[in-house]
């Protein structure tokens, strides 16, 4: 009996990975986070399996089940959303399962980070811009931060920031981010990315406050800030300026193991 840990991805079913819906498939019981994960994800569960949402059970219920399923000999996939190892939940499932002898593995899923820079057609790393991209959160009724991870010592790196699970803290992040931003640095709100009401809003550290509360959304949204992410005007208003920040890696001068360097001819 194993317990597969299942990264669903960021909504659409046709964007979690082969391996997770065959396990979906075939798995005799599925626990699903139905708050994050649409039923659509779980549709080709076996007739007959056993579908539990896990949204309304606290940990001690969810290992219950879990546990009911090893005493049976059943498999379980444990579905979660987006890629269970960023903001998953899943260390404290794990650290149970250890305690009781229960097996278990992970199978990634696309991260809503990547379906948002998908969505936007952009590149979150762009050369000369932003080579680094963070993954954080701010604090509100989760876990407090860790020392050291606050939002301004993060926006010296001047990196692109993906902040999850902070929507209803959209000033603390325009405050705390704009003095090393900017006022007019991009930010996209990226809400329920791939699902059919997903919204896109873009603005800057100035602007986005207002559109952000015009459109109503309170959760389920990822914010992305960085001068990254204004790439696309940036190509629209100089080729000159185009040319500067792009990659090396295919430049007609830049040779590598398997483009060498041509031998020049006698």
């Amino acid at each position: 009996m194993t317990v597969h840990f299942i990264g669903a991805g960021p909504g659409a079913p046709d964007l979690i990975t082969v391996r997770g819906l065959k396990l979906i498939q075939r798995c005799p019981v599925i626990l699903y986070a139905g708050s994050l994960v649409p039923t659509e994800v779980i549709a080709e569960a076996a007739p007959g399996a056993r579908i539990i949402d896990t949204a309304p059970l606290n940990l001690d219920e969810i290992i219950e089940e879990l546990a009911q399923a090893q005493a049976q000999g059943l498999d379980v996939a444990r579905v979660h959303s987006g890629d269970p190892s960023i903001y998953g939940a899943i260390a404290e499932q794990m650290r149970r399962l250890d305690a009781l002898d229960i097996d278990y593995d992970i199978t990634p899923g696309v991260p809503a980070f990547a379906a948002a820079a998908a969505v936007l057609k952009t590149e979150l790393t762009a050369p000369e811009i932003s080579q680094t991209v963070i993954l954080t959160r701010t604090s509100v009724r989760a876990s407090a931060m860790p020392e050291g991870e606050s939002l301004p010592i993060l926006a010296q790196s001047h990196a692109t920031l993906a902040i999850h699970l902070s929507v209803n803290n959209l000033a603390k992040v325009v405050r705390e981010l704009t003095p090393a931003y900017g006022a007019d640095c991009p930010v996209v709100v990226a809400y329920r990315v791939s699902w059919p009401d997903e919204k896109i809003i873009r603005g800057t550290l100035s602007t986005i406050r207002p559109l952000v509360k015009e459109s109503g959304m309170t959760r389920t949204a990822l914010i992305l800030v960085g001068p990254a992410l204004d790439l696309h005007a940036l190509d629209a208003s100089s080729l000159d300026a185009r040319i500067t920040h792009e990659s090396r890696l295919y430049a007609a001068d830049h040779h590598h193991v398997l483009r060498p360097r041509a031998k020049p001819s006698e």
